[in-house]
Protein backbone atom coordinates (compact mmCIF):
# COMPACT_ATOMS: atom_id res chain seq x y z
CA UNK A 1 0.00 0.00 0.00
CA UNK A 2 1.04 3.61 -0.43
CA UNK A 3 0.51 6.44 2.02
CA UNK A 4 -2.67 7.65 0.35
CA UNK A 5 -4.31 4.23 0.47
CA UNK A 6 -3.54 3.91 4.18
CA UNK A 7 -5.07 7.33 4.87
CA UNK A 8 -8.19 6.60 2.85
CA UNK A 9 -8.90 3.14 4.24
CA UNK A 10 -7.72 3.25 7.84
CA UNK A 11 -7.37 6.86 9.02
CA UNK A 12 -9.99 8.97 7.23
CA UNK A 13 -12.93 7.24 8.98
CA UNK A 14 -11.46 8.32 12.33
CA UNK A 15 -11.59 12.01 11.37
CA UNK A 16 -15.15 12.31 10.07
CA UNK A 17 -16.59 13.85 13.25
CA UNK A 18 -14.14 16.76 13.24
CA UNK A 19 -14.74 19.28 10.41
CA UNK A 20 -11.34 20.81 11.12
CA UNK A 21 -9.67 17.68 9.81
CA UNK A 22 -10.94 18.55 6.31
CA UNK A 23 -11.57 14.82 5.89
CA UNK A 24 -7.76 14.32 5.84
CA UNK A 25 -7.82 15.57 2.25
CA UNK A 26 -5.43 18.50 2.68
CA UNK A 27 -2.13 19.46 4.31
CA UNK A 28 -3.56 21.27 7.33
CA UNK A 29 -6.07 21.10 10.17
CA UNK A 30 -8.29 24.20 10.28
CA UNK A 31 -10.58 25.17 13.15
CA UNK A 32 -12.83 27.86 11.69
CA UNK A 33 -14.18 29.12 15.04
CA UNK A 34 -10.75 29.56 16.59
CA UNK A 35 -8.95 30.55 13.39
CA UNK A 36 -6.39 27.88 14.19
CA UNK A 37 -4.36 26.03 11.56
CA UNK A 38 -2.01 23.13 12.26
CA UNK A 39 0.28 21.05 10.08
CA UNK A 40 2.56 18.17 11.03
CA UNK A 41 5.48 16.56 9.17
CA UNK A 42 8.01 13.85 10.01
CA UNK A 43 11.45 13.60 8.43
CA UNK A 44 13.56 10.44 8.51
CA UNK A 45 17.29 10.14 7.96
CA UNK A 46 18.02 8.38 4.69
CA UNK A 47 14.65 9.29 3.18
CA UNK A 48 14.18 13.03 3.63
CA UNK A 49 17.83 13.97 4.10
CA UNK A 50 21.19 12.30 3.55
CA UNK A 51 23.67 13.66 6.09
CA UNK A 52 22.57 13.82 9.74
CA UNK A 53 26.01 14.68 11.14
CA UNK A 54 25.99 18.23 9.75
CA UNK A 55 22.79 20.18 10.66
CA UNK A 56 23.26 22.74 7.87
CA UNK A 57 22.59 19.94 5.38
CA UNK A 58 19.07 19.19 6.62
CA UNK A 59 17.66 21.50 9.29
CA UNK A 60 16.76 24.54 7.17
CA UNK A 61 15.18 22.24 4.62
CA UNK A 62 12.89 20.47 7.08
CA UNK A 63 11.88 23.66 8.90
CA UNK A 64 10.99 25.43 5.66
CA UNK A 65 9.20 22.37 4.32
CA UNK A 66 6.89 22.39 7.35
CA UNK A 67 6.22 26.12 7.24
CA UNK A 68 5.49 25.86 3.51
CA UNK A 69 2.28 23.92 4.17
CA UNK A 70 0.79 26.93 5.98
CA UNK A 71 2.15 29.60 3.64
CA UNK A 72 0.60 27.77 0.67
CA UNK A 73 -2.82 28.09 2.32
CA UNK A 74 -2.45 31.83 2.83
CA UNK A 75 -1.64 31.47 6.53
CA UNK A 76 1.38 32.83 8.39
CA UNK A 77 3.07 30.36 10.77
CA UNK A 78 3.34 31.67 14.33
CA UNK A 79 4.88 28.84 16.37
CA UNK A 80 6.33 25.40 15.90
CA UNK A 81 6.82 22.30 18.04
CA UNK A 82 9.89 20.17 17.50
CA UNK A 83 10.51 16.49 18.27
CA UNK A 84 13.95 14.91 17.93
CA UNK A 85 14.68 11.17 17.95
CA UNK A 86 18.47 10.97 17.98
CA UNK A 87 21.40 8.77 19.01
CA UNK A 88 24.39 9.32 21.30
CA UNK A 89 26.66 10.02 18.34
CA UNK A 90 24.63 13.11 17.46
CA UNK A 91 23.76 14.26 20.99
CA UNK A 92 26.96 16.22 21.48
CA UNK A 93 27.52 19.81 22.55
CA UNK A 94 28.91 20.67 19.11
CA UNK A 95 25.98 19.15 17.17
CA UNK A 96 23.33 20.57 19.50
CA UNK A 97 24.94 24.03 19.42
CA UNK A 98 24.75 24.00 15.63
CA UNK A 99 21.09 22.92 15.83
CA UNK A 100 20.30 25.76 18.23
CA UNK A 101 22.11 28.35 16.10
CA UNK A 102 20.29 27.35 12.90
CA UNK A 103 16.91 27.24 14.62
CA UNK A 104 17.48 30.74 16.01
CA UNK A 105 18.38 32.00 12.54
CA UNK A 106 15.26 30.42 10.99
CA UNK A 107 13.06 31.80 13.75
CA UNK A 108 14.32 35.30 13.02
CA UNK A 109 13.92 34.80 9.28
CA UNK A 110 10.29 33.66 9.47
CA UNK A 111 9.28 35.44 12.68
CA UNK A 112 8.27 32.26 14.49
CA UNK A 113 9.04 30.84 17.94
CA UNK A 114 9.51 27.40 19.45
CA UNK A 115 6.46 26.33 21.45
CA UNK A 116 7.62 22.96 22.75
CA UNK A 117 8.45 19.45 21.66
CA UNK A 118 10.09 16.21 22.74
CA UNK A 119 13.43 14.37 22.59
CA UNK A 120 13.86 10.59 22.56
CA UNK A 121 16.58 8.07 21.77
CA UNK A 122 16.74 6.41 18.36
CA UNK A 123 19.23 4.72 16.05
CA UNK A 124 18.21 7.02 13.18
CA UNK A 125 17.63 10.73 13.33
CA UNK A 126 13.91 11.42 13.06
CA UNK A 127 12.48 14.93 13.24
CA UNK A 128 8.80 15.79 13.64
CA UNK A 129 7.65 19.39 13.30
CA UNK A 130 4.22 20.73 14.15
CA UNK A 131 3.63 24.24 12.81
CA UNK A 132 0.65 26.37 13.86
CA UNK A 133 -0.81 29.61 12.56
CA UNK A 134 -3.86 31.77 13.19
CA UNK A 135 -6.16 33.31 10.62
CA UNK A 136 -9.91 33.82 10.40
CA UNK A 137 -9.67 34.07 6.64
CA UNK A 138 -10.73 30.95 4.79
CA UNK A 139 -7.61 28.97 3.86
CA UNK A 140 -6.98 28.20 0.20
CA UNK A 141 -7.41 24.43 0.06
CA UNK A 142 -6.74 21.79 -2.58
CA UNK A 143 -10.45 21.72 -3.33
CA UNK A 144 -11.84 24.65 -5.29
CA UNK A 145 -10.50 24.59 -8.85
CA UNK A 146 -13.02 25.04 -11.66
CA UNK A 147 -12.94 24.21 -15.35
CA UNK A 148 -10.92 26.79 -17.35
CA UNK A 149 -9.13 28.11 -14.27
CA UNK A 150 -5.51 29.06 -14.97
CA UNK A 151 -2.70 27.08 -13.30
CA UNK A 152 0.19 29.06 -11.80
CA UNK A 153 3.43 28.34 -9.99
CA UNK A 154 5.66 30.72 -8.03
CA UNK A 155 9.44 30.93 -8.36
CA UNK A 156 11.42 28.25 -10.20
CA UNK A 157 11.21 24.48 -10.18
CA UNK A 158 13.76 21.75 -10.77
CA UNK A 159 16.77 23.30 -9.02
CA UNK A 160 16.33 21.29 -5.82
CA UNK A 161 16.19 17.98 -7.68
CA UNK A 162 19.38 18.80 -9.55
CA UNK A 163 20.95 19.65 -6.19
CA UNK A 164 20.00 16.23 -4.83
CA UNK A 165 21.50 14.59 -7.92
CA UNK A 166 24.76 16.42 -7.24
CA UNK A 167 24.72 15.49 -3.55
CA UNK A 168 24.14 11.81 -4.37
CA UNK A 169 26.85 12.01 -7.06
CA UNK A 170 24.43 11.11 -9.84
CA UNK A 171 25.54 14.22 -11.70
CA UNK A 172 28.48 16.58 -11.80
CA UNK A 173 27.26 19.99 -12.90
CA UNK A 174 30.63 21.69 -12.58
CA UNK A 175 30.54 25.35 -11.64
CA UNK A 176 26.80 25.03 -10.88
CA UNK A 177 27.17 22.30 -8.23
CA UNK A 178 27.20 24.76 -5.32
CA UNK A 179 24.17 26.67 -6.61
CA UNK A 180 22.00 23.56 -6.98
CA UNK A 181 23.06 22.02 -3.68
CA UNK A 182 22.12 25.23 -1.87
CA UNK A 183 18.67 25.13 -3.49
CA UNK A 184 18.20 21.65 -2.05
CA UNK A 185 19.54 22.44 1.42
CA UNK A 186 17.87 25.86 1.69
CA UNK A 187 14.68 25.96 -0.41
CA UNK A 188 13.24 29.36 -1.24
CA UNK A 189 9.72 29.92 0.08
CA UNK A 190 7.27 32.24 -1.68
CA UNK A 191 6.66 34.27 1.47
CA UNK A 192 5.51 37.44 -0.22
CA UNK A 193 2.41 36.01 -1.85
CA UNK A 194 0.70 34.30 1.09
CA UNK A 195 -1.32 37.35 2.26
CA UNK A 196 -2.86 37.64 -1.23
CA UNK A 197 -3.60 33.99 -1.95
CA UNK A 198 -7.20 33.97 -0.73
CA UNK A 199 -7.91 36.93 -3.04
CA UNK A 200 -6.54 35.36 -6.21
CA UNK A 201 -6.49 31.56 -5.81
CA UNK A 202 -9.29 29.02 -6.07
CA UNK A 203 -7.03 26.17 -4.85
CA UNK A 204 -3.41 25.88 -3.76
CA UNK A 205 -0.72 23.49 -2.56
CA UNK A 206 3.02 23.62 -2.03
CA UNK A 207 5.21 21.60 -4.38
CA UNK A 208 6.83 19.06 -2.08
CA UNK A 209 6.33 15.69 -3.79
CA UNK A 210 6.61 17.02 -7.35
CA UNK A 211 4.57 19.29 -9.61
CA UNK A 212 2.63 16.37 -11.13
CA UNK A 213 1.85 14.67 -7.85
CA UNK A 214 0.77 17.85 -6.11
CA UNK A 215 -1.27 19.06 -9.07
CA UNK A 216 -2.92 15.66 -9.01
CA UNK A 217 -4.00 16.32 -5.41
CA UNK A 218 -5.71 19.54 -6.50
CA UNK A 219 -7.38 17.85 -9.47
CA UNK A 220 -8.54 14.90 -7.41
CA UNK A 221 -10.11 17.03 -4.70
CA UNK A 222 -11.58 19.48 -7.25
CA UNK A 223 -12.80 16.70 -9.54
CA UNK A 224 -11.08 18.01 -12.65
CA UNK A 225 -8.11 17.53 -14.97
CA UNK A 226 -5.37 19.82 -16.22
CA UNK A 227 -3.29 20.66 -19.28
CA UNK A 228 0.28 21.80 -18.57
CA UNK A 229 2.70 23.21 -21.15
CA UNK A 230 6.29 22.26 -20.30
CA UNK A 231 7.62 25.17 -22.33
CA UNK A 232 5.95 27.52 -19.83
CA UNK A 233 7.55 26.03 -16.72
CA UNK A 234 9.67 28.57 -14.79
CA UNK A 235 13.33 27.56 -14.68
CA UNK A 236 16.35 29.34 -13.27
CA UNK A 237 19.00 30.58 -15.71
CA UNK A 238 21.36 27.96 -14.24
CA UNK A 239 18.87 25.17 -14.90
CA UNK A 240 18.33 26.37 -18.47
CA UNK A 241 22.08 26.30 -19.09
CA UNK A 242 22.36 22.77 -17.71
CA UNK A 243 19.51 21.61 -19.93
CA UNK A 244 21.42 22.97 -22.90
CA UNK A 245 24.95 21.95 -21.95
CA UNK A 246 24.13 18.52 -20.55
CA UNK A 247 21.27 17.95 -22.99
CA UNK A 248 19.05 16.80 -20.16
CA UNK A 249 15.36 16.41 -20.95
CA UNK A 250 13.02 18.64 -18.99
CA UNK A 251 10.67 15.65 -18.70
CA UNK A 252 13.19 14.05 -16.35
CA UNK A 253 13.53 16.93 -13.89
CA UNK A 254 10.30 18.95 -13.77
CA UNK A 255 8.35 16.79 -11.33
CA UNK A 256 10.74 15.43 -8.72
CA UNK A 257 9.73 17.48 -5.70
CA UNK A 258 11.41 19.49 -2.93
CA UNK A 259 10.74 22.80 -4.70
CA UNK A 260 8.38 24.17 -2.00
CA UNK A 261 7.01 26.75 -4.39
CA UNK A 262 3.26 27.40 -4.43
CA UNK A 263 1.12 25.81 -7.10
CA UNK A 264 -2.29 27.45 -7.40
CA UNK A 265 -5.27 27.84 -9.70
CA UNK A 266 -7.12 31.06 -10.43
CA UNK A 267 -9.97 32.49 -12.48
CA UNK A 268 -8.93 33.89 -15.86
CA UNK A 269 -10.41 37.23 -14.78
CA UNK A 270 -7.56 37.52 -12.24
CA UNK A 271 -4.76 37.47 -14.83
CA UNK A 272 -4.03 41.19 -14.76
CA UNK A 273 -4.22 41.27 -10.98
CA UNK A 274 -1.72 38.42 -10.73
CA UNK A 275 0.57 40.05 -13.29
CA UNK A 276 0.54 43.31 -11.33
CA UNK A 277 1.04 41.43 -8.07
CA UNK A 278 4.08 39.69 -9.51
CA UNK A 279 5.62 43.08 -10.34
CA UNK A 280 4.64 44.58 -7.00
CA UNK A 281 6.15 41.73 -4.99
CA UNK A 282 9.10 41.23 -7.35
CA UNK A 283 8.13 37.55 -7.36
CA UNK A 284 8.04 35.28 -10.37
CA UNK A 285 4.47 33.97 -10.83
CA UNK A 286 4.09 31.93 -14.00
CA UNK A 287 0.97 30.66 -15.76
CA UNK A 288 1.78 27.10 -16.83
CA UNK A 289 -1.56 25.69 -17.97
CA UNK A 290 -5.26 25.42 -17.30
CA UNK A 291 -7.84 23.26 -15.55
CA UNK A 292 -9.82 20.96 -17.85
CA UNK A 293 -12.76 18.58 -17.79
CA UNK A 294 -12.23 14.95 -16.87
CA UNK A 295 -9.69 13.53 -14.45
CA UNK A 296 -6.51 13.36 -16.51
CA UNK A 297 -3.44 15.56 -16.23
CA UNK A 298 -1.99 16.08 -19.69
CA UNK A 299 1.46 17.53 -20.35
CA UNK A 300 2.43 19.18 -23.63
CA UNK A 301 6.00 19.16 -24.92
CA UNK A 302 6.82 20.49 -28.39
CA UNK A 303 3.16 20.28 -29.43
CA UNK A 304 2.98 16.62 -28.34
CA UNK A 305 0.77 15.56 -25.45
CA UNK A 306 1.71 12.89 -22.92
CA UNK A 307 0.74 11.56 -19.51
CA UNK A 308 2.93 10.40 -16.66
CA UNK A 309 2.53 6.96 -15.15
CA UNK A 310 1.62 6.87 -11.46
CA UNK A 311 5.18 5.96 -10.52
CA UNK A 312 6.58 9.00 -12.34
CA UNK A 313 4.06 11.51 -10.97
CA UNK A 314 6.24 12.29 -7.98
CA UNK A 315 7.40 10.92 -4.64
CA UNK A 316 5.09 8.59 -2.73
CA UNK A 317 5.83 6.57 0.40
CA UNK A 318 5.28 2.86 -0.29
CA UNK A 319 4.79 0.31 2.53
Amino acid sequence: MNEFEIIKKYLRPLAKKDPGSLNLSDDIYFNKKKGLSITVDTYVEGIHFVNSEEPKYFLKKVIRSSLSDLYSKGIKPESYFLSFALNKKLATKTWLSKISKILKSEQNRFNISLGGGDTVSSKKLIITIVAIGFSFKKPVLRKGSKINNDVYVTGNIGDSFLGLCVIKKRMNLGIYNTFFKKKYYEPDLALKIFPYLNKIATAAIDISDGLSQDLNHICKESKCGALIDLSSLPLSSQCKKILTIKKLNIKNIFSNGDDYQILFTSKSSKRNKIKNLSKKLNLKITKIGKITKGKNIIFRDNCKNFRLSAIKMGYTHIF
